[in-house]
């Protein structure tokens, strides 16, 4: 009975032994990737950054390189920063009209930033505008798991020092690469009441 226990013990020694090696033997690469939706302040504020700083670029475009730049760049962003290719965008932006107030197409999103796009007569390229700075004043952001909503100004300074003020939500979902992606962006002028 003792050879027994003592056989015993040696086999899960060495089965010990031989997994201990075998894990050594690994390359250190071998944890499993992990993906994290949970989306961060940090990340929401990077992206609103980000959206003032392209739509500055977008401009800065038309005026050294012309209209066809500026739709390229435009183009781009779009891709980049909005959440088309999953699906409809929620996008009502500032200066629209009735019957296309609301844009929940790519290329009513590139009309509305660059105009020139016939089936959208009525746009005025906001992106062309000559913005030279975009200021964002969140009054609160939720944050539930992959999504973050954004309510507050953004501030608009044009080449002339003029500012204008814009009422503006957003909301973000994070990606399966773990990008965020503007699925909602609400943007009006405040309420001014009539005298």
């Amino acid at each position: 009975m003792t050879a027994r226990i003592a056989s015993t013990r040696h086999l899960r020694w060495q089965a010990a032994a031989w997994m201990t090696l075998a894990l050594a033997a690994l390359p250190a690469a071998a944890k499993p990737p992990i993906l994290n939706t949970t989306v961060q302040e940090q990340e929401v504020l990077a992206a609103q950054q980000a959206w003032g700083e392209a739509l500055v670029a977008i401009g800065k475009a038309h005026d050294t390189q012309g209209r066809e730049a500026a739709k390229a760049l435009a183009a781009q962003v779009i891709d980049g920063a909005y959440g088309y290719q999953m699906g409809p965008v929620l996008f009502k932006p500032t200066l629209t009209t009735a019957p296309q107030t609301f844009r929940t197409t790519r290329e009513g999103a590139l009309a509305y930033f660059v105009g020139g796009d016939k089936a959208y007569p009525h746009d005025s390229s906001f992106a062309l505008k000559g913005w030279q700075k975009v200021e964002v004043r969140n009054v609160g952001m939720v944050i539930a798991a992959n999504t973050a909503t954004t309510m507050g100004n953004v501030i608009f300074t044009d080449r002339d020092g003029k500012r204008v003020t814009v009422d503006k939500t957003w909301q973000f979902l994070k990606d399966d690469s773990g990008k965020l992606r503007i699925v909602v962006h609400h943007s009006s002028l405040p309420y001014t009441p009539q005298q």
